[in-house]
Parts: structure tokens; sequence; C-alpha cells
């Protein structure tokens, strides 16, 4: 049986709202703080070129599975 929105209360959906928004925002406050880490962005700088001149390995190649 799928839930559907009617199917809950007013005080859940506002928790339910309350709380996707709170993540979004941690979320979004974490992202900050690591782009304005001057070596996280040279990570990912780095990290792209690895990847643009092919010096990468796949799921498939370090998996033990």
């Amino acid at each position: 049986m799928e839930l559907k929105v009617k199917d809950l209360t007013v005080g859940e959906l506002k928790s339910l709202i309350s709380n996707t928004v709170k993540e979004s925002l941690e979320d979004l406050v974490e992202d900050i703080a690591a782009l304005s880490s001057d070596e996280y962005v040279r990570s990912i700088k780095e990290a792209r070129t690895d990847y643009r001149e092919g010096r990468i390995k796949g799921l498939e190649e370090i998996s033990d599975v």
C-alpha cells in the first residue's frame, strides 16, 4: 500500500517538510565549508585532471567481489 500525503496528519507533514529543509541546509553549509578549503578545491581539480587523462580505475578493477 502506497502512503499518500492525504494520509499524513498536519503535524507529520510539517515534520517531514522541516526535516527535509534542515537536511538540505546542512548539506549546503557543508558544501560551502568544503569549497572554502583551498586544499579541497585543489583536490577536485587534480581528480578532474586525472579523470580527463585516464588515470582512473573502475570499480570492477578495485573491487574484491
